[in-house]
């Protein structure tokens, strides 16, 4: 047993640190400018004002996607809204439109539209799944039972609600919002098209323009640093709410509520917000797909640029895949010290944003492996690194639920480990691991800063492609790519949908 647990626990530190080695390039980068030119950077009022915008804009989309995901959830699951469990799979299609095409969409109907407020409203409604899918899957295993007996105790529903079913939800709330928030901070392509100067913008520019490494490194720490304070923030949060737990599914399942008069401006209030999320950016662009050129020329170049897009994103799925398996494993079975430091390790990486993982690996390649730089195995593994914590996340969370028991009873009958984890433990979480490379799949195809830095020469995606034609202000013609890459990442975001839908 032991020798088994040290070489598990071996090859997840192997995969963690791998993980987190573009972080250790920015701290060997900023430590070698000298103390004086970091604090040079730091004492900037430029570098302030970034604080302040990159840290206001992730807490109002956090804190807009939790009151209103949280609710919007409920609604789903909870009532008899027409449509039933169709709506689940409606939420989940948002994460098929990045949030560069929906502010694309935006700009292209309203040109004028730029700041702080435009890039809230784009950020909050691309990133509602985050917090509804989960939360619903929360709703969807908790037993009726609890509501029920604080009824008897004299509770009223919304007081029932809020001693019962809320602490069984904050956990999923709290981790959904901790995924928007580093979205948020993470986000290039919507604030740079809507104007609003946030870290990201400001790094790639400077990086990409400038080439002032060392002010890119020193602001990529900062926002490193940003995005650890609200990793932090939702652990310290969940932890108060360790003592809840939900089954793997709930005895029964809890009757609809009926809406009675609420029914239809309840269901009007739902298809307005995902027409805004989804049918908007949908329409505008096969309205100007109708008006491209572009799109009736060079068809070749669309269809080369979807499979490339193909290509790069199911490489990085299998990557994180293969570095993601021994984290969760180690997370869902084992609670050490060793273990905590791991996994703790492992989700640094949402806190790398493509803008910095980008330059990261441009050196890294160019330095210790220029065979590899502008290929598509550096792109596949920029890809890893960057959406990691997705995988881990899915693979903890289904591996978890697979009984120990039965592991156990395996073992008793002549199987060694290994062959137990395939047989039992990988075949019953199956899906939650699929999951897991599904939702990495999704993330990276819409990824953009990282694949504009590592593609290979000559290799363009879809993204790529549209963000050429974006910034030049060919709207029409950068239609094509972007229709395009919402209908591939459809694909993706459905067949999770209903993965989600069926676990719970």
């Amino acid at each position: 047993m032991h020798r088994r647990l040290t070489a598990l626990h071996l090859v997840a530190a192997v995969a963690a640190l791998v993980a987190v080695t573009p972080l250790i390039y920015l701290i060997v980068r900023t430590g070698s400018a000298g103390w004086e030119n970091v604090w040079e950077i730091l004492a900037r009022p430029r570098t302030l004002q970034l604080s302040v915008a990159s840290l206001g804009l992730a807490t109002a989309v956090a804190g807009t996607c939790i009151a209103v995901g949280v609710p919007l959830a409920w609604l789903l699951t909870r009532t008899a809204l027409p449509g039933g469990r169709l709506w689940l799979v409606v939420a989940a299609l948002p994460l098929a439109v990045p949030s560069y095409v929906a502010a694309y969409t935006w700009l292209a109907a309203f040109p004028g539209l730029q700041g702080f407020v435009p890039a809230w409203a784009v950020l909050s409604l691309v990133s509602l799944p985050y917090v509804v899918l989960p939360v619903a899957a929360v709703l969807s295993q908790v037993d009726p039972a609890f509501d029920e007996v604080a009824r008897t105790l004299g509770d009223g529903p919304l007081r029932s609600f809020r001693r019962t079913t809320a602490p069984l939800l904050w956990p999923a709330a709290a981790a959904g919002g901790l995924l928007t928030a580093l979205y948020t901070l993470s986000d290039f392509g919507a604030v740079s098209l809507l104007r609003f100067d946030t870290f990201t913008r400001v790094i790639y520019t400077s990086y990409r323009a400038a080439f002032d490494r060392t002010s890119a490194a020193v602001l990529s720490l900062v926002l490193v640093a940003l995005a650890l304070v609200f990793v932090l923030l939702e652990r310290a949060m969940r932890g108060r709410h360790q003592q809840w737990r939900v089954g793997a599914g709930a005895a029964r399942h809890a009757e609809r509520i009926p809406l009675g008069p609420w029914r239809w401006p309840a269901l009007l209030g739902v298809v307005a917000l995902f027409g805004l999320a989804v049918a908007f950016p949908s329409v505008m662009l096969v309205r100007l797909m109708l008006q491209s050129q572009r799109f009736e020329a060079d068809p070749q170049a669309w269809l080369t640029a979807t499979a490339n897009t193909v290509q790069a994103a199911g490489v990085g799925a299998l990557v994180a895949l293969l570095l993601a398996l021994p984290i969760g494993v180690l997370a869902a079975r084992h609670k050490d010290r060793v273990t905590k430091t791991v996994a703790s390790a492992a989700f640094i990486s949402p806190a790398l944003p493509g803008v910095v993982v980008g330059p990261s690996l441009v050196y890294l390649g160019l330095s210790l492996a220029p065979a590899l730089y502008q290929t598509l195995a550096m792109l596949g593994f920029a890809y890893a690194v960057l959406f990691l914590s997705n995988a881990i996340g899915s693979i903890r969370s289904a591996t978890a639920q697979v009984s120990r028991n039965l592991e156990d009873v395996a073992r008793t009958l002549g199987d060694r480990p290994t062959a137990t984890w395939w047989r039992v433990t990988a075949r019953l979480s199956a899906p939650g691991i699929l999951a897991g490379a599904l939702l990495v799949l999704v993330t990276a195809m819409k990824e953009l800063p990282a694949t504009l830095m590592l593609r290979p020469t000559g290799f363009e995606t879809l993204a790529t492609e549209m963000w050429t034609f974006t910034t030049v202000g060919s709207f029409s013609q950068a239609a094509p790519y972007a229709f395009g890459l919402v209908l591939l990442a459809a694909i993706p975001a459905f067949v999770l949908a209903r993965l989600t839908g069926r676990r719970s």
